[in-house]
């Protein structure tokens, strides 16, 4: 048994506590001109971190699950890969993952495109591509996808073989297709072991998206350092950052947790 009990019917009172200090927080930014300007400066880059956390995350969830497929495929080739993909992936800090593809592998993309259209320029039919049309933005995307597809996978991973291999044979006896098997057997199942720590990911991928700022991507942490880069208020700018980033993400904790009470309590049977 635990040493550290959790009683189902402790009341919430951190949330209490954590909505009080937004409400006053709230109060005292409509209150003061300082802090007003400042709330609607940084505010304006939440377009850009909200864009960023859903697109990334939308691919890295695409790419993530086709890696933790072949993690669990008979091809010992597409195993191997899927292995040395998400070891080498995962020991690389994100930030250096970021200028990584941000300064060589974008150029080096750009490089292999006009090689590959050589016949198309001479043709006039394709104008030679540049490095600065390579969105910033997307590099930061691209950059985010592919660090949080590594953790991604493994979460699917471990989700998809939680499922009891009873029923995986039981569908096949039945003569369930594959994708069929995967669809109506396995997934229903592995997403709910899979929701806690890919919710998890998710609010991360939140905060990990300010990383975009050290390319200039104008979000969140971009408009509060250009702020405070002119005006010198450091204190004032990086508190609503902070406030900001605090809103988005305990907001999203508790819809998530919300949904995994919903989700749990489906599954209980009736009766």
């Amino acid at each position: 048994m635990s040493q550290y009990p959790v009683k189902k019917d402790d009341f919430p009172w951190w949330l209490v506590a954590a909505a009080t200090i937004a409400v006053v927080a709230g109060v005292a930014i409509a209150a003061n001109d300082l802090y007003s300007q400042v709330f609607s400066v940084v505010t304006k880059g939440l377009g850009i971190t909200v864009f960023v956390t859903i697109v990334g995350f939308a691919l890295a969830s695409a790419l993530g699950l086709g890696i933790a497929l072949m993690g669990l495929s008979g091809s010992i080739w597409l195993r191997q890969f899927s292995r040395f993909y998400v070891e080498i992936i995962r020991s690389v800090p994100i930030l250096v993952l970021l200028f990584w593809v941000a300064f060589v592998g974008a150029p080096a993309w750009v490089a292999f495109w006009n090689w590959a259209t050589t016949p198309l320029q001479a043709a006039g039919l394709v104008e030679p591509m540049q490095v600065r049309d390579f969105s910033l933005l997307w590099r930061a995307i691209i950059a985010l996808m592919i660090a949080y597809s590594s953790f991604i996978a493994e979460i699917f991973r471990a989700g998809i073989q939680a499922v009891d291999i009873g029923q995986i044979e039981a569908a096949k006896a039945l003569g369930l297709s594959r994708y069929r098997r995967f669809r109506h057997i396995v997934w229903p199942q592995a997403f709910k072991t899979i929701l806690p720590p890919y919710s998890n990911d998710f609010i991360a991928m939140v905060k990990d998206s300010s990383l975009v700022s050290v390319l200039g991507v104008a979000d969140i942490t971009q408009m509060g350092k250009v702020y405070a880069s002119g005006s010198f208020r450091f204190f004032e700018t990086y508190s609503i950052v902070a406030y900001v980033y605090l809103i988005l993400t305990v907001s999203l904790s508790l819809a998530l947790r919300a949904l995994e009470k919903r989700l749990r309590r489906s599954s209980e049977p009736r009766g």
